[in-house]
């Protein structure tokens, strides 16, 4: 089980790599559009011969051009990438959470014991999260490039540096309390990964908007309108935000068990204190009307990069009660 989890790893990062390549084709050809034929309805002539010497011709008004049908769809090989795109993190998804089942399945509990696990599931939580809003607004398809980029680069980040083989669980971790946590905590920090795509996205955007036409603005081009982009920041963040916090408390209450103490101040304990304190003001400065949405959307990036100082470098470069990293 452990060997099939390692390969179908490896299946979804090429499947993540593919969709990522049919994302950017379709975001290369720019959006399907439809060309119509227009028939212009001939003139009419009227009028009658005065007497029998002839008469006078005059010309009635051109009615309105009429709409016959379709000619083509010069471009609609955008339409067709973007959906084998969509199909394929379809199958990334499935064989990434095969990868989870059978890991899980080798190790005999639950697929989060350490960092190369912990981010195997992250991932694959922010990508079935962005299949489920796809569901909802495939309007905001062309996202689909930046997510599938942010899956390649972390998933195989996992495999190539973080990968450790099957171990049992740490003692300290063997509690209910373990499932309660990490579940929680996988959960909330997959969405909020899923969070700073639309954030990223937004401030190109609304760059892009504004009339700048430098790197990386100009990657902006077609993607969603920049409102589009920032309310659904809000959403997940938002969304997430609360099963973060539970997180925390539930990691506390585990720590009071454990330990004899809630809160420790452990460098991984300091670090989840600070991206909720940094995620809190974002959420208060969103719903501030004098604070600008990019700068809201700046504080929601930082406490991504916060997330991720709690994840890598807190294990690789400190040590405490929470180092359950699995690099050697």
């Amino acid at each position: 089980m452990s060997a099939l989890s390692d390969q179908l790893v490896t299946f979804a990062i090429l499947a993540y790599l593919v969709a990522m390549i049919s994302h950017a084709v379709e975001y290369a050809l720019g959006n399907a559009r439809r060309r119509y034929v227009v028939a212009q309805p001939a003139r009419e002539l009227v009028g009658a011969a005065v007497g029998g010497s002839g008469g006078t011709i005059t010309k009635a008004p051109d009615p309105a051009p009429q709409v016959t049908g379709v000619e083509g769809r010069p471009v609609g090989q955008a339409r067709i990438a973007g959906l084998v795109a969509v199909g394929t993190t379809v199958v990334a998804a499935a064989l990434h959470l095969a990868a989870l089942v059978t890991r899980g399945i080798a190790a005999d509990r639950m697929p989060w014991g350490n960092m190369y696990e912990f981010v195997l599931t992250v991932t694959f939580v922010g990508v079935a999260g962005w299949l489920v809003v796809l569901a909802k607004r495939p309007s905001l398809r062309k996202l689909g490039l930046f997510l599938t980029l942010v899956m390649v680069l972390l998933v195989a980040t996992a495999e190539l540096v973080l990968y450790v083989p099957v171990v049992p669980l740490v003692p300290a971790l063997n509690s209910y309390w373990f499932i309660i946590h990490v579940s929680t905590i996988v959960f909330s920090s997959g969405i909020l990964l899923l969070g700073v795509v639309p954030a990223v996205a937004f401030l190109m955007r609304r760059g892009y908007e504004a009339g700048k036409r430098s790197f990386p603005y100009t990657l902006a081009k077609r993607l969603p309108a920049a409102a589009a982009l920032e309310r659904l920041t809000f959403v997940l963040h938002a969304f997430s935000f609360p099963v973060f916090t539970f997180a925390v408390i539930a990691g506390a209450i585990w720590a009071e068990a454990a330990w004899g103490r809630p809160w420790g101040w452990d460098p991984k304990e300091t670090w989840a204190f600070i991206s909720w304190v940094v995620y809190a003001g974002y959420l208060h400065a969103r719903a501030t009307p004098s604070v600008k949405r990019n700068v809201a959307t700046w504080i929601a990036v930082v406490g991504f990069l916060t997330m991720l100082m709690n994840l890598f470098g807190v294990n690789i470069f400190f040590t405490g009660l929470h180092s359950y990293g699995g690099l050697s």
